[in-house]
């Protein structure tokens, strides 16, 4: 089993445990805020579901139908989490519009707080962990599941503090209200991990550091061709695609311009070790010097 699918398994556990807490802590006071809470760590189930099904997939080497591998899995494993994140923030305005119109003081609301802020802890500690292996390993879905259990742990806190409040002012009105605030929380966090997806899906460049990064290791193991241009970067994935056209002297040998490749190649992976790199050779009359990036000779 491969560290990814690992995480994911782990996942799944972590959401169910804070799932059952927060669920208590429901039932133990009746809170429409606690119910909000609740519902999106179901969404939270879900969406480590979902994780643990992309990053298997993803893992699968390249084949016959898919020679660039699987890995945009994860990206419509982000997009599906960002819808089902939607849905959770649509079924809390509906239960904290039913509590407005009939408000009721939640009952017993520092044990529902109690067993809340340790399903939050729980959330906590896991998106810590969810976020750096992401960042390292390069999943988009497991950097999907730890930005939403960030999200979690922030709109829980808020939660509780409302719940709190309720109890100090005796004004069942704020319980409900607080929860259209989580659901608008949600409603935000879920088009956000959607579009983060979608952008994958969409082709889009990395960041501008990574341009920069990459123009900065074409000069530094570019010697011996004469420039580069019309590159082209995009991500998939955990994959990142550089294609370039590499122009060398007329009158270098294939062999020679095979080498320079193979170093540049090589230097670019010690670097960003998730790139795939493709190059196009070719001959000194085919340079743009206006759109291009010069190299060392």
């Amino acid at each position: 089993m491969t560290r990814l699918a690992r995480i994911a398994g782990i996942s799944i556990a972590v959401s169910l445990a804070v799932l059952a807490l927060k669920l208590v802590a429901w039932r133990l006071t009746g809170s429409v805020a606690l119910y909000s809470d609740a519902l999106e760590s179901v969404v939270n189930v879900a969406t480590a579901l979902m994780a643990a099904f992309a990053v298997r997939l993803a893992a699968q080497p390249p084949d016959h139908n898919h020679p660039y591998g699987h890995a945009k899995v994860e990206l419509f494993a982000a997009m599906v989490e960002g819808g089902l994140i939607v849905v959770a923030a649509v079924l809390i305005f509906q239960e904290a519009w039913a509590a407005l119109r009939h408000p009721d003081l939640p009952a017993r609301p520092w044990l529902g707080i109690g067993m809340n802020a340790l399903g939050s802890g729980l959330n906590g500690a896991w998106a810590f962990v969810l976020l750096r292996a992401g960042r390292r390993l390069h999943s988009p879905a497991v950097l999907a599941d730890g930005r939403h259990l960030a999200m979690d742990v922030v709109a829980s806190s808020g939660v509780a503090a409302g719940v709190a409040l309720v109890w100090a002012t005796g004004i069942a009105r704020l319980d409900p209200a607080l929860a259209v605030l989580v659901a608008l929380y949600v409603l935000w966090s879920g088009v956000r991990v959607a579009r983060a997806g979608a952008a994958g899906l969409m082709d889009e460049a990395p960041p501008s550091a990574v341009i920069r990064k990459i123009e900065t290791l074409l000069a530094q193991h570019g010697t011996g061709a004469l420039e580069a241009h019309d590159i082209r970067v995009r991500m998939a994935g955990r994959q990142t695609f550089l294609q370039f056209h590499l122009v060398v002297p007329g009158d270098m040998s294939v062999s020679e311009a095979h080498l320079i490749c193979d170093r540049i190649e090589r230097g670019i992976l010690q670097d960003l070790p998730q790139m795939v790199t493709t190059i196009h050779v070719e001959p000194h009359g085919k340079a743009k010097p206006d759109a291009a990036l010069r190299l060392g000779t």
